[in-house]
């Protein structure tokens, strides 16, 4: 019985101090971004979190808990565009995603997304294999996602690809080129399967 009732306090002093810890756009922490807009809500606890004024977050959009967010390598680093990171309106981000963008993401309006899923605008070099991959160039192009779009548990968004609006990517998903409008991708890398076309309806592909 002790132990019941002191498990149900720290439950729900873990759920309050949770609600508390939530960014939101009138915090101190929302106003550092490029935007903010009202009714989103960044879930406590992010796993990363820097150069917000990078950052721009639509209306109604909800990052789940421990989500990596972030603008660059490193905190203070300046960035070449802004926002570097921009997400639509009613978005839902899963817990345990990565959104790091480097040059440009651009999330649309009413995208949702599974449990961690992970986007990126750079990737690691490997012209020379006689220098560590980590000392070599590290490329970057923008990655586009179109509104209405869903993105499954564990999808992998690689840079230079836009994705449409209304495409679904499957669950483990690692899209390495672009996807139309309408349009059902699976596998790693992402092909499509299935898509819509106005006055046919949908269409298998092999």
């Amino acid at each position: 019985m002790v132990r019941r009732t002191i498990g149900a306090v720290f439950a729900r002093a873990h759920g309050t101090l949770s609600r508390w810890a939530a960014i939101g756009p009138r915090g101190g922490r929302g106003k550092r971004f490029h935007a903010f807009g009202e009714g989103s809500i960044i879930c406590w606890p992010p796993t990363t979190l820097y150069n917000e004024q990078y950052i721009s977050i639509g209306r109604d959009t909800m990052i789940g808990p421990h989500v990596a967010l972030a603008a660059g390598m490193t905190p203070g680093q300046e960035m070449l565009s802004t926002p570097v990171v921009s997400i639509g309106d009613r978005c839902l981000i899963g817990r345990g995603s990565g959104i790091v963008g480097h040059f440009s993401i651009e999330i649309g309006n009413d995208v949702w997304t599974g449990h961690h899923v992970y986007i990126t605008d750079q990737n690691h070099g490997y012209e020379d294999v006689s220098v560590p991959i980590s000392r070599q160039t590290q490329p970057e192009l923008p990655v586009r996602i179109g509104d209405g779009s869903w993105l499954g548990h564990g999808t992998v968004v690689l840079p230079g690809v836009t994705i449409g609006k209304h495409v679904v990517v499957g669950a483990n998903s690692v899209v390495t080129t672009d996807i139309p409008d309408n349009s059902v991708a699976v596998g790693a890398p992402a092909r499509i399967v299935r898509s819509h076309q106005p006055g046919e309806g949908w269409k298998r592909h092999d």
